[in-house]
């Protein structure tokens, strides 16, 4: 559970978290029978974004396609296309969108609305004069794009689930530590000890710490070795800002299991936060495109803290001043939390 389920995952997760949305089911319906029109569908689906799924003979026909869960887009090439890009330069086709899933639906359209704008230019490039292009001013889009410059998902996903598989299994194995105790009985015997309070939490919270510190180095290999992603910035740095969010995240866990009696209510509670942590930690959906409300929720999910600074420092190269406030807000959450545990923790002698 400690190191084979995160090695797996993280062999797996990157995989198929992936938001470049491919395969999406196409249906064309061409009313012109062109070579414009049938030039237009080849250029589609040759992106490698679409797959078709048949060319049915009038609109009704491929809505019952999108009925029956079979085409995803349907793509309307109206009779005599062709003759209207020639005689007056311009001309309508009509997009269907299935948008039950709203974000595959709004990226198949981009996709599809760049490809036709694509093959409008090269239509327009064919029919003006080569002399009457180059007596015009032109103007040329150079984009660069940082950080990510093969627009690589992997890099962007990789520290991201590298973070979420720390904080499940830290957060799990401490919230079982004290309620196991309290199970097998063993807690008396503690109690009539003279360790004090702080000592007994801290006890408990060190070996998970260093447990934290070996899961996080095996998922950076694994980055590096499969994934290829070095990060930019300092490793020293990672492991400094790793060691201030296990503090806050053991210190979580130990303060649920001295809540509850029973393993399994620990396990409960803690499937719920870790939800939580997965849902609104800015790991699959950013912050910024949360609801107001969803976004101050997050200003105390440490988990948003430590991807964000993950990412800040393997991809940008982030230094130490950069991430000051993170690390501020995260030591801060571990005091209250270890603080928290240590005075709802029981001791009786």
């Amino acid at each position: 559970m400690l190191f084979v389920a995160p090695i797996i995952q993280l062999l797996i997760l990157p995989q198929a978290a992936n938001y470049t949305i491919r395969n999406i089911n196409l249906s064309v319906v061409d009313l012109d029978h062109s070579s414009y029109s049938h030039k237009l569908s080849e250029k589609i689906f040759a992106s490698g974004y679409f797959r078709s799924s048949g060319y049915p003979a009038s609109t009704s026909e491929a809505f019952k396609l999108i009925e029956e869960d079979k085409a995803d887009i349907i793509l309307t090439i109206p009779n005599g296309f062709s003759q209207n890009i020639i005689k007056e330069g311009s001309q309508k086709v009509a997009v269907s969108v299935n948008a039950i899933n709203g974000v595959k639906a709004s990226v198949g359209n981009n996709y599809l609305g760049n490809i036709i704008q694509d093959f409008n230019n090269q239509i327009r490039t064919e029919w003006i004069q080569p002399a009457r292009i180059n007596s015009q001013p032109s103007i040329e889009i150079v984009s660069a794009y940082w950080y990510n410059p093969l627009l690589t998902y992997y890099i962007f996903m990789v520290p991201g689930i590298l973070v979420f598989l720390v904080t499940m299994i830290g957060a799990n194995m401490s919230a079982l530590n004290i309620v196991r105790e309290k199970e097998v009985g063993t807690i008396e015997q503690i109690n009539v000890t003279p360790v004090s309070k702080s000592l007994f939490i801290l006890g408990k919270l060190i070996p998970f710490w260093i447990l934290g510190n070996i899961i996080f180095t095996v998922g950076l290999l694994i980055a590096w070795l499969v994934y290829g992603i070095i990060p930019l910035g300092s490793i020293p740095l990672l492991y400094m800002f790793l060691g201030v969010y296990l503090f806050a995240l053991l210190g979580f866990g130990l303060l649920i299991s001295t809540y509850s009696d029973t393993q399994q209510q620990a396990n409960s509670i803690m499937f719920l936060f870790v939800m939580i942590f997965n849902l609104m930690g800015g790991l699959f959906t950013p912050i910024e495109s949360m609801p107001g409300w969803a976004q101050v929720i997050t200003k105390i999910i440490p988990i948003s803290y430590f991807i964000e600074v993950m990412r800040m420092i393997v991809l940008k190269g982030s230094s130490l001043r950069h991430i000051l406030y993170h690390t501020g807000i995260v030591f801060g959450m571990g005091v209250i939390l270890n603080t928290w545990a240590i005075l709802n923790y029981r001791k009786t002698s």
